[in-house]
């Protein structure tokens, strides 16, 4: 028995619609029951539109397969609850030592052949150059500190990938390996007549009901994407399907084995989206200039030197040189041994600041261009919300208000005032916001 799974959120509950298709086409079973912890089967949460197609055709998913074993067992996942399944394999990036496109592009073949589905290669190598590269270079000249995986997830993933999936191969889906999840639920409109116009009988209130998708964090504490995909829609979440988000890495892992799939015991990869396991910092270095400049404290006081703006980021407590001379240590300490952060940069005088304790510490700061994943409602003047300003980095408790219009939903420039004050604030990242689980919206750190 097949199972095609999707879930509704209903009064806190979650439930689940499925259609039970037996090996014999003419026999097909809907039942409607509830998705509890007792349930002994996979959990596999992932929608279901069978009105979409007849009968007797399957609902067609194109996931990207990138090599790695997260995506490879979302298409297993997928394939084993009897989706049609169509893998895709994005060439985007085929330069440096640390490129490893040609074993991806192996390793996704060898994935599925063994699934037995058709697999596209799709090469993206210059959108990927125009649109996320030149991006992540531009910013670190400007003296900023981008997030290459969030344009990456909007521009080439969620955007060229999905676009032309959706036109040219007529999928209803499109499917990845992100560590994140996707509920469908209904939300009511009220519609009323106007007080003020006789043509409307004010009286009548009638309700219409509208879907709406929310987009949680990954089960997986430790390997949760959601702050990479803060700029998905309302539209596209309707056409994403995150497989593997109720799962942990652990459980991927077995899953792999399981399957048998060929790539099952490959290494995670880490790096820059796409480009390969190279560590961010040696990446500028070995593409950007160095050009040596001061280091001072809080006060403008020349304390040491560093070998260019754009290699540092605030938060960051090494590679540059401190001057052994006036109570400073080589190591950046002062006599009471607290280290030094980087907590600004000047790109035109080529210096960075650095401070200790709380001089390295913000409580507020500005947060530009905001997106929103779900609609916020029309009178909405201010939010208490969990914000992450790093992948992984803890969601901390604070206060969003516009500050160039009068409401959240219109604003193009907020203030984000935090509970307590943090460290590592660094324009050019993103700033996430959540509520519990689920990721409401986020934007582009402005300034502190």
């Amino acid at each position: 028995m097949i199972l095609f799974l999707r879930t509704l959120e209903l009064q806190g509950s979650f439930f689940f619609f499925a259609k039970a298709k037996t090996r014999s086409p003419q026999a097909t079973v809907h039942f409607l029951g509830m998705l509890g912890p007792a349930n002994p089967g996979r959990p596999f949460a992932v929608k279901l539109k069978s009105m979409k197609r007849s009968e007797n055709k399957p609902i067609r998913v194109a996931v990207g397969i990138s090599g790695g074993v997260d995506s490879a067992v979302a298409a297993a996942l997928l394939k084993e609850q009897g989706y049609e399944v169509i893998g895709v394999h994005l060439y985007c990036y085929d330069e440096g030592p640390y490129c490893t496109s040609p074993e991806d592009r192996k390793a996704a073949v060898r994935v599925a052949k063994h699934l037995e589905i058709p697999i596209l290669v799709w090469d993206l190598r210059r959108e990927y150059k125009d649109k996320v590269i030149k991006y992540f270079f531009a910013e670190y000249k400007a003296g900023r500190t981008p997030n290459p995986d969030v344009v990456c997830n909007r521009e080439i993933k969620f955007g060229l990938f999905m676009e032309k999936a959706l036109r040219e191969l007529k999928v209803d889906y499109v499917a990845t390996g992100h560590y994140a999840r996707v509920v469908e639920s209904s939300e009511f409109i009220v519609h009323s007549g106007r007080k003020d116009d006789p043509s409307t009988n004010y009286e009548l209130i009638t309700k219409a009901a509208r879907q709406r998708y929310s987009l949680l964090r990954g089960v997986d504490e430790s390997k949760d994407q959601s702050y990479f995909l803060y700029t998905l829609t309302q539209k596209q979440l309707e056409h994403i399907l995150f497989p593997i988000g109720a799962y942990k890495k652990s459980k991927i892992r077995q899953l792999a084995r399981d399957f048998k799939l060929p790539n099952y015991s490959r290494k995670e990869s880490m790096g820059v989206c796409f480009i390969g396991p190279v560590p961010i910092a040696k990446f500028l270095r070995e593409n950007l200039p160095a050009k040596v400049g001061s280091v001072v404290n809080s006060k403008g006081e020349i304390i040491g030197e560093h070998d260019g703006v754009w290699f540092f980021t605030e938060g960051q407590r090494h590679g540059f040189r401190i001057f052994p001379a006036k109570g400073w240590s080589a190591s950046g300490g002062k006599p009471t041994g607290l280290p030094l952060y980087v907590i600004g940069k000047n790109v035109t005088t080529n210096t960075i600041i650095v401070g200790r304790g709380e001089e390295s510490k913000v409580k507020q700061f500005l947060v530009e261009n905001p997106h929103w994943v779900v609609r916020q409602k029309a009178k909405g003047k201010r939010q208490k919300v969990g914000i992450r300003i790093r992948h992984l980095g803890e969601i901390m408790p604070a206060t969003i208000l516009p500050l160039d219009s009068k409401l959240l939903a219109t604003s193009n420039k907020l203030l984000a005032r935090l509970a307590e004050p943090t460290f590592g604030v660094a324009p050019g990242q993103s700033a996430v916001f959540y509520r519990g689980k689920e990721v409401i919206g986020g934007g582009i750190i402005a300034s502190k």
